[in-house]
C-alpha cells in the first residue's frame, strides 16, 4: 500500500484588521469627528472605508474582517459596511494610537483563534493596483506565518518625501513557499527611521534601500501580543484584564478604565523599532510594494490623484466656471464655483464651513482645526 504525498501544514487563518479610528484633520472642512476622511468619498463614489473592505474581501470574507474605531464612528461604521460582523467593530473609549488599536484586536483574535494571523491595514489608503497588492498581502501573510516574525510593506520611494517613515532593508531572505514563489523579494528590516530631514531623505532615496512605511503589518497575533509584552508590559498587562470580560457585560465598563491609561504610542516606536534593536535583530521583514499606493493625506493629494488630464488642469466636483485659472481642486455638494485669475488653490464648501488655500500650504490643514479647537468651536470640528 502506497503512503499518501507529504502535506504542508494547514496555513493558520488570516483575519483582516482595518485601522479606522484617525480624525482626517487635514481633510476639514468635510472631515469631522464624526464623520472622518475613512469614512467620506475623498477619491471615488464609495467611501475610502468601502474600497479598503472592496479590495480586501478576495482574501478576507466578513467573518475574518475587524476594524478599530472610535466610539463616536461606531454607529457610522456599521451604517457604511454593515455586513461587517457587529463584534468584530471594536471601538476605542479613546484614542490611544496604534499600538494599543492593534492590542485590543489581538486580544480579541487570539481568544477566538490562537492560532490566528493577524493583517493591520489603514482604512484611508489609495491603491491603484488591487490585485498585485493582493499577491503581496498574500506573500507577507505567508512569511508571518513561518514563524515569530513580523512584517512590513515597504513602498519604493518616488520622492525625497519628510512626511513619511521609512524602512532600511539589510540582506535579502528567500524562504522556501508552501504554494508559490513569492512576487518580490524578502528582506530583513535593519532600521525604521521617522520622517527624516530632507537630507536625509535624499540620501535614502538615492541608496536604493530603504521603503516608505506604509503602515501594513501582518504577523501572528500571538507573536504581536509577545512582543507587545516585552516592549510595553504596562499596555499588555492592562489589556490582558480587560481581554478576560470579552463577551461578558462587564466589557465595556472594563475597557473605559484601563484604555485612557494606556501609552499612546505608535507601533512603529513600540514595537518594530525596538524589536531590529534587539541583539539579533529580530525577526523583522520587508516586502517591496509597487502598488499605486498613496496615503491621500491631504487635499494636494487628492488634487494629485485624480489630475491625470492636461498639465495643471482644475479638478471640480461641482459645475466650475474658470477663466484664466489653473491647477486648482475644488469641492462643493452643490454650488457652481466660479474662479478668475487664480492658480494652484484648493477650495472645499460645506454648508457651515469654506476652506480656501494654497495647494502647496494643504498639509496645514490640520492646524485650523487646532485653532478651532482652542476657540472651542465643537460646532465645526
Amino acid at each position: 500500500m502506497s503512503k499518501p504525498p507529504n502535506r504542508a501544514p494547514q496555513r493558520p487563518a488570516a483575519h483582516a484588521v482595518i485601522l479606522a479610528g484617525g480624525r482626517g484633520t487635514r481633510f476639514w472642512p468635510r472631515s469631522r469627528l464624526r464623520s472622518p476622511k475613512q469614512l467620506l468619498n475623498i477619491v471615488g463614489r464609495t467611501t475610502m472605508l468601502e474600497q479598503t473592505v472592496e479590495r480586501l474581501l478576495p482574501v478576507f470574507p466578513y467573518p475574518r474582517l475587524w476594524t478599530v474605531t472610535n466610539a463616536e464612528q461606531v454607529r457610522a461604521v456599521r451604517k457604511i459596511a454593515p455586513r461587517l460582523p457587529a463584534a468584530h467593530v471594536l471601538a476605542e473609549p479613546v484614542g490611544r494610537n496604534t499600538a494599543a488599536a492593534i492590542a485590543l484586536a489581538a486580544f480579541h483574535l487570539v481568544r477566538q483563534d490562537p492560532q490566528a494571523l493577524m493583517a493591520v491595514l489603514p482604512a484611508d489608503h489609495f491603491i491603484a493596483d488591487g490585485e498585485g497588492f493582493r499577491r503581496i498581502l498574500r506573500a507577507a501573510l505567508e512569511v508571518a506565518a513561518r514563524g515569530p516574525n513580523l512584517v512590513v510593506l515597504g513602498i519604493p520611494p518616488t520622492r525625497p518625501e519628510t512626511g513619511y517613515g521609512y524602512v532600511e532593508r539589510a540582506d535579502t531572505v528567500a524562504p522556501p513557499f508552501r504554494t508559490a514563489p513569492p512576487p518580490a523579494p524578502i528582506f530583513h528590516v535593519k532600521r525604521f527611521t521617522e520622517k527624516p530631514q530632507e537630507a536625509a531623505a535624499r540620501e535614502f532615496v538615492a541608496s536604493g534601500n530603504y521603503y516608505w512605511n506604509a503602515g501594513m503589518f501582518f504577523w501572528r497575533a500571538q507573536t504581536f501580543l509577545d512582543n507587545l509584552g516585552h516592549f510595553l508590559p504596562a499596555t499588555h498587562q492592562a489589556l490582558a484584564s480587560v481581554a478576560e470580560t470579552i463577551g461578558t457585560r462587564r466589557y465595556p465598563a472594563a475597557l473605559a478604565r484601563a484604555y485612557p491609561k494606556l501609552e499612546n504610542i505608535s507601533v512603529d516606536y513600540a514595537i518594530l523599532e525596538r524589536a531590529t534593536q534587539q541583539p539579533d535583530g529580530g525577526n523583522v521583514y520587508v516586502l517591496p510594494a509597487e502598488v499605486g499606493w498613496s496615503d491621500i493625506g491631504s487635499w494636494a493629494a487628492v488634487y494629485e490623484l485624480a489630475a491625470t488630464g492636461p498639465a495643471r488642469a482644475n479638478i471640480s466636483s461641482a459645475p466650475l466656471c474658470a477663466i484664466d485659472a489653473s491647477g486648482n481642486y475644488i469641492w462643493s455638494a452643490k454650488k457652481l464655483v466660479a474662479l478668475l485669475g487664480v492658480s494652484d488653490l484648493v477650495v472645499v464648501e460645506t454648508p457651515d464651513a469654506l476652506l480656501v488655500c494654497p495647494r502647496s500650504r494643504a498639509q496645514d490643514v490640520g492646524k485650523i482645526v487646532q485653532s478651532l479647537d482652542s476657540q472651542k468651536r465643537k460646532d465645526l470640528l
